[in-house]
């Protein structure tokens, strides 16, 4: 834990920990980016200090996801503060939010745990927005005695809140999803699905091996240019270019932006004579391909701010059942096409 340089001597030790990202920081940022340990990313919950706070000083939430941890650090620098890190199992605030795991119950129990009312001698607990979901303010007050106050959505905005005595702005509240922040889901997303992928692929190369029920190994091999053109599109269409080009596509759910966007893919592959031998074969390509850009975008709406668990819960229910039929017929009828 090199991100702590010292510690305050109270009734406990509390630590205190910088606010300059180190070498480490950065380099377990980028591999949980790319979804390397990321599961075991996180933080010991419990209280920490940024510079010299004391009773007076203002008390932040975070989860104990590291990268939240990091992020809200990073943007107290030259302030002197509390952070408060609850244990939301290693999950980043908007998601423990939805999940309850960064919720009352367990503000409360760490406010309790740590008598915060001993360490500061105002009643003030500043929660991110994006968890607001999962906490309840007038229970929290019921509770504890402290007042919840809502911070903007973006850490970097915490200086400016602070400013205008504790009012979070129109700006503040705004949520944004630019396309910088879009992609730098995407590692996570392709990693995370590459087994399957993997698997789905090997699977595919294998049974191309089959010819009227006859197999041959030159008959995997002369037909993997069809399965790189047709698999790797729809996954990287899924992974990547959904997310880059979401604010340009005229519908709403993300599952639905993939589909069309493999549509279209399969368009392409299909007029540069990369699909079948055959009109069956070219149709299971289709329903293929977009089944995979579908679910893959769908994981989107998991990672986006632009959408609420409900959200989430019944575009699922909408159309996984969709991917599901889409997939199992055309890899059916692919399978049928080998032994005909």
């Amino acid at each position: 834990m090199n991100y702590i340089t010292g510690q305050i001597n109270l009734k406990t030790k509390i630590p205190i920990v910088s606010t300059i990202l180190n070498f480490n920081d950065i380099k377990g940022a980028i591999k949980a980016r790319w979804d390397i340990n990321r599961n075991n990313y996180n933080v010991k919950p419990g209280l920490y200090a940024i510079g010299s706070p004391d009773s007076s000083s203002d008390v932040f939430v975070s989860a104990n996801y590291k990268l939240s941890f990091d992020h809200l650090r990073k943007n107290l620098n030259g302030l002197n503060a509390w952070i408060l890190v609850l244990d939301t199992k290693g999950i980043n605030v908007w998601c423990a939010a939805g999940k309850g795991t960064f919720g009352t119950k367990e503000l409360v129990s760490k406010i309790k745990e740590f008598a915060i009312e001993t360490i500061v001698e105002h009643k003030r607990i500043i929660v991110p927005q994006l968890g607001a979901v999962g906490v309840s303010a007038h229970e929290v007050k019921s509770e504890t005695g402290f007042n919840i106050k809502y911070g903007p959505v973006k850490a970097s905005d915490i200086k400016d809140f602070l400013k205008n005595n504790y009012k979070a702005t129109q700006k503040h509240r705004t949520v944004d999803f630019p396309f910088f922040e879009r992609l730098k889901l995407t590692p996570v997303e392709i990693v995370g699905h590459l087994k399957y992928f993997l698997f789905v692929f090997a699977l595919m190369f294998i049974l191309s091996g089959f010819s009227e029920a006859t197999f041959a190994v030159n008959n995997s091999w002369n037909y993997s240019l069809i399965l790189i053109a047709n698999l790797c599109s729809a996954y990287l269409v899924g992974a990547i270019l959904t997310p880059v080009l979401l604010p340009f596509i005229p519908v709403k759910e993300f599952a639905f932006k993939g589909l069309i966007l493999g549509l279209l893919i399969s368009v392409f592959i299909f007029y540069f004579n990369l699909m079948g031998n055959n009109l069956i074969e070219n149709i299971s390509l289709f329903l293929i391909n977009t089944a995979i850009a579908s679910f893959i975008a769908m994981n989107f709406t998991g990672s986006s701010t632009f959408t609420s668990l409900s959200g989430v819960k019944k575009e699922m229910r909408l159309f996984v059942p969709i991917q599901i039929l889409f997939f199992a017929t055309g890899l059916i009828m692919w399978i049928i096409m080998r032994f005909v």
